[in-house]
């Protein structure tokens, strides 16, 4: 068995942060994940649960795959919370694809930083075991190696996510200003042509 812990402080509010997390797939710094499907989602106590299916694919070199098998997409389940009023969100995915020989046990859990309330703290953790097949340390150091790379391009995914909500917000904020713009206008244009009729009435 082996355990990785990992943290992380994002520079952004648990809010944006915590919005980025539901829209982190697809992007294309975490290309195998290849989809997420909800399979249930319910509200209890102003907690938000969630229970997705995460389709991705996991590349086995050719020896790994003759003692475990081969499969072209990889299926885990992902458990989650979030608590808008507490502030934190909880996830945790276990594989369901070769759980015969191998549990990949990864916990993520975003919260406002103790230090400072404007930033987020991500806690990671994945516990790694293999069994029933030779080599099986081996290959639990091969899957740590794996989580831990992967957890850096997930960090770099919600920095893109991020940055592409903030443009959306940006673009929003262009768009009313520019229908302020025109409604202005337009009551401007409204008021001249009614001063011109009374004018003309008079």
């Amino acid at each position: 068995m082996r355990i990785w812990t990992s943290e992380h402080t994002f520079n952004h509010p648990w809010e944006t942060v915590a919005t980025a997390a539901w829209r982190k797939y697809p992007n294309p710094h975490n290309p195998a994940v290849i989809g997420t499907d909800v399979i249930e989602r319910k509200v209890v106590g102003g907690v938000l649960h969630s229970h997705r299916l995460v389709s991705s694919k996991w590349y086995f070199p050719r020896w790994a795959q003759a003692l475990i098998g081969s499969a072209n997409i990889c299926y885990a389940s992902e458990e989650s919370e979030v608590n808008p009023n507490l502030r934190y969100m909880f996830l945790r995915t276990i594989n369901l694809t070769f759980c015969r020989h191998i549990a990949v046990n990864e916990t993520l859990k975003y919260t406002p930083h103790p230090e400072d309330a404007s930033k987020t703290l991500l806690k990671q953790e994945a516990v790694v075991t293999v069994q029933g097949v030779p080599l099986s340390n081996y290959m639990e150091d091969i899957l740590t190696n794996k989580i831990s790379n992967n957890a850096s391009k997930g960090r770099q995914a919600m920095e893109w996510v991020i940055h592409k909500l903030n443009e959306e917000v940006q673009d929003l904020s262009r768009t009313t200003d520019l229908m302020i713009e025109q409604t202005k206008l337009s009551i401007s244009k409204l008021g001249r042509g009614m001063d011109t009729f009374l004018a003309q009435d008079a």
